[in-house]
């Protein structure tokens, strides 16, 4: 058996188990995989309505935190989970491209530079476009911009057309606790992923490639990142955030 085929079994089997792991309290789940543990929470086509995306309050200022975003939900409406969405500038706003319900709030940015944002190539999770879900590389994005209901830039992506980005360094000595998204081959399905403790780049790309079977998928940040998901009793506080991402019940609209 070469190489190719192995890993492309391997995917093939992770994507399996990953369509059942995950879904064991309200579409999160504790998932396994080269010996580092995480929780993943997986959204289907069905469900692309119910995810938001939130950045401000009524009052123009950043939400910052879960416990602020649960006060601004419609009466009778849940979070089923939360988490960051983005990095940030010192003033929470959004360091790249945020689409909040078809209205841009940030713009694209495609040059390169330093940090992690700046390790090209980085991309836009997009939903609501063309497919229910996608992760673009940023500078197409840019060239043809699918229309978004929601969208958040970030980087670097941790893969890209099935291959890991090419800066991951196996033997890296750089752990954060970390979480992006990726995106299943048909667009149907998104998993949002973060570590139990600190992973390489390496380590969390490989997640998403090797064990969600993802083409493509997109780092949301590292050592800021925090969850909260009420059905696994996670509700990680204590670090002001930008950008966030989420799952709401279905039984109020808007949001």
């Amino acid at each position: 058996m070469t190489a190719d085929l192995r890993r492309r079994l391997g995917i093939a089997i992770g994507a399996l188990i990953a369509t059942i792991t995950p879904a064991l309290a309200d579409g999160c789940g504790r998932m396994t995989h080269d010996g580092q543990g995480y929780i993943v929470c997986q959204v289907d086509a069905a469900q692309e309505p119910q995810l938001r995306l939130w950045q401000d309050g009524p009052d123009g200022k950043p939400l910052n935190n879960f416990s602020n975003l649960r006060k601004i939900l419609p009466q009778g409406q849940q979070i089923r989970w939360a988490m960051n969405a983005g990095m940030y500038h010192a003033d929470y706003s959004p360091v790249g491209l945020l689409v909040i319900e078809g209205t841009e709030r940030a713009p694209i940015v495609t040059a390169g530079g330093g940090g992690n944002f700046g390790m090209r190539p980085n991309g836009v999770f997009c939903t609501g476009g063309d497919r229910p879900f996608a992760v673009i590389e940023s500078r197409a994005f840019a060239a043809r911009p699918p229309a978004c209901r929601l969208a958040s830039q970030s980087g670097p992506m941790l893969v890209i057309e099935g291959d890991l980005h090419p800066r991951f360094l196996v033997d890296s000595d750089s752990r954060y606790i970390r979480n992006g998204v990726g995106v299943s081959a048909d667009g149907q399905t998104a998993w949002f992923a973060i570590s139990d403790r600190p992973v390489t780049f390496h380590e969390f790309g490989r997640l998403f490639r090797d064990g969600l079977g993802t083409p493509n998928a997109l780092y949301f940040d590292g050592s800021i990142s925090r969850l909260y998901a009420p059905a696994l009793r996670r509700a990680d506080w204590g670090r002001a955030l930008g950008p966030m991402i989420g799952l709401v019940d279905a039984t109020v609209d808007g949001g």
